[in-house]
């Protein structure tokens, strides 16, 4: 069930795909969607948490240190932002749906977010980088750039963002 309302959510978006439909793609019944989840709400959370733990596991897979490590960041979300079917960050996607900030699901929007800004913070402190905090806002903001341009197909606005960001920090 979680592997389809994935799929379908990020393809087709959150709040367009109800629960009878991840149910019949699932091929499950209904009691056993229900046996698993409260509401379509504990589903997108679970699609979110897996989401996060993924990026966080290829993330941190990249080898490196300091601002090698972080430019090799950048790059291999440049590169995923051109694969085909990509549509964007699944967490602005989410947000873009969830506009109260104060739901569960912006609430690990929001956590997740930190998280790569946290990373990104002590790659540049690691680097012994001046103004690191206010750098790695910015790191942030392309990250989030990155997605959006991609997921637009605009290449040349994700290439042109990581070149600038890098020579910036």
């Amino acid at each position: 069930m979680l592997g389809t309302a994935t799929r379908l959510f990020y393809a087709e978006g959150i709040h367009t795909v109800g629960v009878d439909r991840v149910i019949a793609d699932a091929s499950v019944a209904k009691a056993t969607f229900y046996h698993h989840f409260k509401s379509k709400e504990d589903l997108v959370l679970a699609y979110l948490s897996t989401e996060y733990a993924r990026q966080r596991t290829v993330l941190d897979a990249v080898p490196g240190t300091g601002l090698d490590r972080l430019s090799a960041i950048l790059t291999k979300l440049a590169a995923l932002s051109e694969g085909p079917g990509f549509r964007g960050c699944p967490f602005l996607n989410a947000a873009a749906e969830y506009p109260d900030a104060t739901t569960p699901v912006r609430r690990l929007v929001d956590e997740y977010r930190a998280w790569f800004r946290t990373l990104m913070l002590s790659l540049l402190t690691e680097a012994d980088r001046p103004d690191a905090d206010q750098k790695a806002d910015l790191l942030l903001l392309i990250r989030d750039g990155i997605t959006v341009a991609g997921g637009l197909g605009d290449q040349a606005a994700v290439q042109a963002g990581v070149r600038t960001a890098l020579a910036t920090v």
